[in-house]
């Protein structure tokens, strides 16, 4: 299903006809009388509520399921008839997904691209059934297009910088701007990884080839509208949203901090200082997605 794209300024509706007389602040008034005294009126002023937008609204969709393998299976049976049915290597379907930390982005991400490549020779008529097809999807993670340490080292504040690490402005959406754009244009395009071993990113370290009709772009803050991050919202064919509890989110990243070695208290003053502020902050782009996904316990 193509995504209709959506005018930032809304038009209004007013009446184009042009009556013998006219209201003004519930008043009539005859336009043709040329005898009337003139009055002073008092019109009151519009507010945007009063006014009715003629601009379409968006449709969402929302996906949910008894488990998360059927909501997978769902989101997987979405892309491929429509991704299938695009025959120029240059044409990419991408989908920026988004969703708070702890809801399962990446590994929802990774699940549905899984089930994309193997449902797509059933789909592509193109395919030699007796071979092996290449990966048609892949997953462009944002984690690769964080802030470097020795650039969060020269803010004014680096002690802050490193303690809100996560936060929007310790990443480089314009990085990540030019590499969709090279993908629309282009095709094939060289990105970022993130080692967490090392905390940096690796340049060129993921390929995305012209044989990926599908490429799912994950990360927190995809569907913001701010600055250069709803020019990235803006690229995208298909916006998903994980909707998930706040709370159960925020219990999965203290696990997550846990599990990596920081003490129970760190994790949880980690989660409290930085995450679930983050957390707040993304969940109020769940309106602008397309796709709502309701997660469930994994």
């Amino acid at each position: 299903m193509e995504v209709s794209s959506f005018s930032t300024v809304p038009s209004f509706c007013y009446s184009s006809s042009v009556p013998e007389s006219c209201r003004f602040g519930g008043v009539k008034v005859r336009l043709w009388d040329q005898s009337l005294v003139p009055v002073r009126l008092s019109i009151p002023r519009r507010t945007p509520r009063d006014l009715v937008s003629c601009s379409q609204k968006r449709d969402v969709t929302v996906v949910d399921g008894s488990c998360m393998d059927e909501i997978y299976d769902k989101l997987a049976e979405r892309l491929v008839p429509t991704s299938a049915a695009m025959f120029s290597p240059n044409v990419k379907r991408l989908v920026g997904l988004a969703g708070p930390p702890g809801a399962g982005k990446s590994t929802l991400a990774y699940e549905v691209v899984s089930r994309v490549n193997r449902l797509w020779p059933q789909k592509a008529a193109s395919f030699d059934a007796e071979v092996m097809p290449p990966d048609v999807a892949t997953v462009l993670p944002m984690d690769g297009f964080h802030l470097y340490r020795s650039q969060l080292d020269a803010m004014e504040d680096p002690k802050e910088a490193h303690a809100r690490r996560g936060a929007p402005w310790t990443f480089n959406p314009a990085l990540l701007l030019n590499c969709l754009k090279k993908l629309r244009n282009e095709g094939s395009v060289y990105v970022p990884s993130f080692d967490h071993g090392v905390g940096d990113p690796v340049e060129d370290d993921i390929f995305v080839s012209l044989q990926h009709k599908v490429v799912i772009v994950e990360g927190n803050y995809l569907l913001l509208e701010e600055g250069t991050w709803k020019d990235i919202s803006d690229m995208f064919d298909e916006k998903w949203f994980i909707d998930v509890n706040l709370d159960t989110a925020m219990q999965r990243v203290e696990a997550r901090h846990i599990s990596t070695g920081k003490p129970p208290d760190v994790a949880k003053w980690r989660v409290d200082y930085n995450d679930r502020p983050n957390a707040e902050l993304i969940v109020k782009s769940k309106t602008n997605a397309d796709v709502l996904i309701r997660s469930i316990s994994f």
